[in-house]
């Protein structure tokens, strides 16, 4: 009796040393033997960007379902869903004509995504500069036809540049909506970066509905700031000319793989990011690396002869960018089925080195992930506090999932977020590999303990 006593006190202890075990495991073959980043140079340089609708979307299609095929998924399958066609046409114009120091000269710009063109015979009108919405809001009719610059930055001061980010977007967002309905012609928008470069940032804008659709351009910080100090001296126009268009919506897909559960199958715990990407650089950070990383995550149970408990579902989503459609439409269709999602989690904060996990669901879910932390103190992950999840899982909130986002150091990502600059020599192996590892190490605690 005296020893069965002593074996249940130790129980705890004996368990936790094999997680500790399985755990290691995960991040040396990941570290010694990972395919993660080979993966990804082929996803970036042999497809290249990936919008919505594109041909090179269909492309990742076909090459992640044919990945997950090739690591002996048990099953991979491709999940029909309508998305959106925009595309940018011909490169874009954003030229001041009336400078009296500097003359005419070239902005570097992007159209918004969704942005509807000028045509070929272009927007010309005064800039009013505003530094957010309220400004335009208070300024009302008095940026009846003209064309509002918005030059609000993100606070370098925030550590954390997501919540920079939050705080600068919405220019972006909504602000063609904002200026439109007072009678603006079209806007620019500072780039949604922390750096001063010439790099434009493209990105989705929102349009109300009822309200008139207006051109929309990015252009680099530091002609915002060049454009910025001109309108302090004088009043000042700009010539505008983009070419892009909405097309009607395209037939596309979420890739979906899984291992199924031995012991719980119909409790699914999904892994993924998003395919698509813009249409600029390739998509590397966002979210090439979240989605091959998902895939890595789950070819290491393969790799180590990990047999999970529970389903275990990789799911590449379709058009995060310029809609949400492939995890909306992944959230109705499990509903539809009557699916049990345990748990969700997502890699789209880029390929950079993992410090933690973020988490949306009940109280005693977050204590639960919060009370695995030490499982990855080891290997420099210790951010356990913050909220979140990501965009396409979001969806599944409402099924009461729990959701889970990686956390990856943030200080790097705003350089090349929606640029041409996001390709895959901008990713880090070791960060890349660390951050797979870290992923299959959350779902292995996850589909072994399941969720209180």
């Amino acid at each position: 009796m005296k020893n069965i006593a002593i074996l249940l006190i130790l129980l705890p202890c004996l368990t936790f040393s094999q997680h500790e075990v399985m755990i290691k495991q995960i991040y040396d073959e990941a570290l010694s033997n990972g395919r993660v980043y080979d993966d990804l140079r082929v996803l970036c340089k042999d497809i290249g960007n990936r919008l919505s609708g594109s041909p090179e979307a269909a492309a990742a299609v076909e090459y992640t379902k044919q990945l997950m095929e090739s690591y002996g998924f048990d099953t991979v399958y491709l999940q029909p869903v309508m998305v959106p066609h925009w595309v940018r046409g011909k490169k874009e114009v954003v030229r001041a004509i009336n400078s009296d120091k500097h003359g005419t000269f070239e902005m570097n710009a992007l159209a918004l995504g969704n942005s509807v063109g000028t045509g070929p015979e272009g927007v010309l009108a005064e800039v009013v500069e505003v530094s957010g919405i309220d400004e335009v809001n208070e300024l009302g009719k008095k940026v009846e036809g003209k064309i509002v610059f918005y030059n609000g930055a993100m606070d370098p001061t925030i550590i954390n540049t997501f919540g920079a980010y939050g705080g600068a977007v919405v220019q972006r967002a909504s602000g063609a909506s904002e200026a439109a309905k007072y009678g603006a012609k079209a806007i620019i928008i500072r780039s949604v970066t922390n750096r001063k470069d010439d790099i434009p940032h493209t990105g989705s804008l929102r349009y109300k509905a009822l309200i008139n659709q207006i051109p929309a351009v990015a252009i680099s910080t530091n002609d915002a700031d060049r454009l910025s100090q001109i309108l302090q001296e004088q009043t000042l126009k700009v010539y505008i000319e983009t070419h892009c268009k909405q097309l009607p919506d395209v037939l596309s897909h979420n890739v979906i793989g899984e291992l199924r559960g031995s012991e719980f199958p119909d409790e699914i715990i999904a892994v993924g990011g998003h395919l698509d990407s813009w249409d600029v650089g390739e998509g590397a950070h966002d979210d090439g690396s979240g989605c091959i990383q998902a895939i890595e995550a789950v070819r290491l149970f393969k790799a180590l002869d990990i047999k999970p408990k529970r389903t275990i579902r990789a799911v590449m989503w379709m058009n995060e960018e310029n809609g949400v459609r492939g995890g909306q439409e992944y959230a109705r269709v499990a509903k539809e089925k009557g699916e049990n999602h345990i748990a969700a989690l997502e890699s789209d904060a880029g390929g950079f080195q993992p410090i933690g996990f973020s988490t949306t669901g009940s109280d005693q879910q977050k204590e639960q992930i919060k009370a695995w932390k030490d499982y990855f103190t080891p290997y420099r992950l210790w951010s356990f506090d913050q909220n979140g999840g990501g965009v396409d899982i979001g969806p599944l909130a409402s099924h009461g999932t729990l959701l889970i986002g990686l956390r990856p150091s943030t200080q790097r990502y705003f350089i090349y977020h929606h640029t041409e600059e996001d390709v895959f020599e901008a990713v880090d192996q070791r960060e890349l590999e660390l951050g797979a590892a870290s992923m299959s190490a959350m779902l292995y605690l996850l589909d072994q303990e399941g969720l209180n």
